[in-house]
């Protein structure tokens, strides 16, 4: 939707990103480039085994090392809290999660290869690192759990002995009547059973996590630099959970953060050491991941292991839908672990069709490996890539096309109560698909695997749908569903004197362009230009309160408080505007940046109005205090409901399995775009993430428990010539109907629907080719598909 506004882009332009200039000449300010005057440096000795009683650590020989100043142990912290989770889950039974403690530096059992068992402080990084080696420490091995089935068993060994099992909690969702849901499945003409695995994947953003703790003894006041998409939340669970910390002695602060994709959303451990650290030794205490420490410590995505079953009737119907899903939640709960199998992944399994009876069964469980939390979609992928993988092997089972199945079970009428939770405001899944169609060159396939053929090569084409719910819906709803805090979002317009505006805004921005996007929303609503509009983020002692940023949540939560927060500073601006101009402020009109008297030629600029706000000579205050602030918060009245679907084509090479992508087509609805430019952007890098996940990521573990695929050299993240080209359209659109400005978010769009287009493809190429397979588990590697082809 973009207008007319001679003084800049507006809503609905490209301007280019602004903060990329500072990135890309190197100009950036990141966690590790802060660096306080005296700092000391930590270390951490990290397990290398999975699971072990620790029976003593013996420092004394560290301590005594030169640059050492202080080594911390598990004792060190017996008195402060755990990390804590940020939501709790209630069971089939009634009964609350499993929920043990998560301690800062193991309290004398290791539960997984990379936990922290002791923490060297001291002058340099080398000081501390040669000290740690002379830690010696004495354990008793134990066994290692980690298959998820083997850890369910009544003879496992517990990875928390003072729970009663491994499981966490048993989670039963949408229709809970089982004779209800198989008398469905007993009468259906068709069912379509498919067992799969969504692959354990590490987050890897380009910047590792950084944390650098400060103390003032002065003041009394703590400040933490780190890596962080909600520095906010960092700070409450910190002061109320772990350390029990005064929230106003607490600044936390969040600078340019190079990517997060989920795995910088948790509390993590490291932060809450540096922050106590600091006053412990009496100067600040910094810390940076290595590549390789990320690996064992930031938390993990995914690994759900998933039997699904589609009924249809005679007509190719869906009638019911039954899933039964084991979630690995790795050794401890992650601030948001709880969530994503269940309230992110139950609620979004009705997908975009019309199924009557949906029921959903999750058991999550504890092992001995990296915890496991939100990456990119979290749970939406998940449950898209069930759904789509089992409609499209229901397709091949009946002999039906996969998009004429798809459109006949389509949801058509808006609003629609789904039978998982979830009401879809709007949407149009048949218009996603028409385009989709069109963009992806569908009548043109035949052709082109006809080409591939005449080279040797199997080519397969593949069609996914995908509805995320995202722009997390409202406090007291969430809150009854587990979250332990509200999901609001709030911001701050300040307008200047000189009517420059400085926006301080909740959400925080690591790769998403807010700096240019939220400008443009502003500036549009007065009618300057955007380059007047400065965001403030990442900050919790410049910004008032917020949510930071994820599931897709930026501009539908924090963008929507903004709003709110302009039309008061217009609402204001316009009494004294009125009040210059000797008129009703209900006759004042705002137009590109000037205040007209309707009906007449009367006018005042936006900036005479600010500076008379500040240099109130010429306006009552008795009626209107000085100054032009105002802050307001925003709580959704729902979540929004993204849709698209998506059309991926291969090539599979018949003699070593190598498979190809040649094309890929998305085609999503967002609701009004703010900046199209930014929206390709996001769309390309999470398909580029879903194409990883679907045919090279995978985080793979030993039955003792050591992580196989530790670094780059075992764990293949997707390069330029792993992807192709995108055609890329989102023109389809269906405001949200229930935010000021009628968006959806479009972050995580490309990695919730690419994964399932990319494995129905292959499967396709297959069976072009010959071959009877119907389902390869992700990822798609080489060996997996020549193995599949050649039995």
């Amino acid at each position: 939707m973009p207008k007319d506004n001679p003084n800049g882009g507006g809503i609905g332009a490209s301007p280019k990103r602004r903060e990329d200039v500072r990135f890309l000449t190197g100009a950036g300010n990141y966690t590790d480039d802060i660096n306080v005057n005296g700092q000391a440096y930590v270390h951490f000795l990290r397990a290398d085994v999975a699971h072990a009683t620790i029976n003593s650590i013996d420092t004394s020989a560290a301590a005594e090392m030169p640059g050492v100043v202080k080594i911390f142990t598990g004792a060190d912290f017996a008195e402060v809290g755990g990390i804590p989770c940020g939501w709790g889950v209630t069971d089939r039974h009634g009964n609350p999660q499993q929920e043990p403690r998560h301690p800062i530096i193991a309290d004398g059992t290791i539960r997984h290869v990379g936990e922290i068992v002791a923490a060297v402080v001291a002058d340099t990084l080398e000081q501390a690192r040669d000290a740690a080696e002379a830690i010696e420490l004495d354990l008793s091995d134990k066994p290692a759990v980690v298959n998820m089935a083997a850890a369910l068993a009544e003879d496992a060994t517990k990875v928390h002995e003072d729970l009663t099992s491994n499981l966490c909690y048993d989670w039963v969702f949408g229709n809970d009547d089982d004779d209800a849901v198989q008398a469905a499945f007993d009468s259906a003409a068709h069912v379509t059973t498919l067992e799969l695995v969504n692959n354990r994947l590490v987050a890897n953003p380009m910047e590792p996590r950084v944390a650098i703790g400060d103390y003032s003894r002065g003041t009394d006041e703590y400040t933490l630099h780190t890596t962080s998409q909600n520095p906010h939340v960092i700070r409450l669970l910190m002061c109320a959970f772990v350390l029990g910390l005064p929230e106003h002695k607490v600044r936390v602060v969040a600078p340019d953060v190079g990517g997060g994709f989920g795995s910088k959303i948790f509390h993590y451990a490291e932060e809450a050491f540096c922050t106590h650290a600091a006053k412990a030794c009496g100067r600040a205490v910094k810390w940076t991941s290595t590549r390789s420490e990320a690996f064992i410590s930031d938390a993990h995505g995914r690994d759900h292991v998933t039997k699904i079953e589609l009924a249809l009737d005679a007509d190719n119907n869906f009638t019911a839908l039954r899933t039964n899903t084991m979630a690995n939640m790795g050794a401890y709960l992650s601030t948001f672990s709880t969530s994503v199998p269940s309230y992110l992944h139950g609620t979004l399994m009705a997908g975009n069709y019309k199924t009557p009876i949906v029921q959903v069964n999750v058991k999550t469980v504890f092992t001995n490996t990296v915890p496991v939390d939100a990456y990119r979609g979290a749970g939406r992928p998940e449950a898209t890539y069930q759904l789509e993988r089992v409609i499209d092997k229901a397709a091949r089972e009946l002999g039906a096309d996969p998009i004429a199945l798809r459109r006949q079970n389509f949801i058509t009428e808006f609003p629609y109560e789904t039978p998982v939770a979830l009401t879809y405001d709007t949407g149009d899944y048949v218009a996603t698909m028409d385009k989709l169609e069109e963009v992806a060159d569908v009548a043109g396939f035949a052709a082109r695997r006809a080409e591939s053929e005449k080279n040797g090569k199997l080519r397969g084409f593949g069609v996914n749908c995908y509805i995320e719910a995202c722009g997390i819906a409202p406090s007291n709803i969430v809150g009854m569903l587990g979250a332990r805090a509200g999901l609001y979002d709030a911001a701050t317009v300040r307008v200047n004197a000189t009517g420059s505006i400085s926006v301080m805004v909740g959400a925080h921005s690591h790769g998403q362009g807010h700096e240019t996007s939220f400008p443009q929303v502003v500036a549009d609503m007065i009618g300057i230009d955007e380059n007047m509009v400065d965001i403030v983020h990442g900050d919790t002692g410049r910004v008032p309160f917020g949510m930071g940023t994820y599931g897709s949540r930026s501009i539908a939560v924090c963008g929507s408080a903004m709003v709110r927060a302009t039309e008061k500073i217009i609402s204001k601006a316009k009494k004294i505007a009125a009040h210059l101009m000797e008129a009703s402020d209900a006759d004042i009109e705002l137009k590109d940046g000037q205040f007209t008297v309707a009906g007449t030629d009367k006018s005042v600029a936006w900036g005479d109005v600010c500076l008379t706000a500040y240099v109130p000579h010429n306006y009552p205050l008795e009626e209107l205090e000085p100054g032009l602030e105002e802050t307001a918060f925003y709580d959704p009245a729902n979540f929004t409901y993204p849709a698209g679907a998506y059309a991926c084509e291969v090539e599979v090479d018949p003699d070593t399995g190598k498979v190809t992508i040649e094309r890929f087509a998305a085609a999503d609805d967002f609701g009004n775009i703010i900046n199209p430019m930014i929206v390709d952007g996001q769309v390309h890098g999470g398909l580029g993430q879903g194409i990883g996940q679907a045919l090279l990521e995978n985080a793979a573990y030993d039955e003792d428990g050591q992580l196989l695929s530790a670094s780059y050299m075992d764990y293949a993240m997707p390069r330029a010539d792993d992807v192709p080209f995108y055609q890329v359209d989102h023109s389809c659109q269906t405001p949200c109907t229930h935010n000021p400005l009628g968006v959806k978010g479009c972050g995580e769009a490309g990695a919730i629907g690419s994964p399932p287009a990319v494995v129905n493809a292959v499967i396709d190429a297959l069976q072009s080719g010959g071959k009877n397979v119907t389902h390869i588990d992700m990822p798609l590697s080489p060996s997996r598909v020549w193995t599949a082809m050649n039995g």
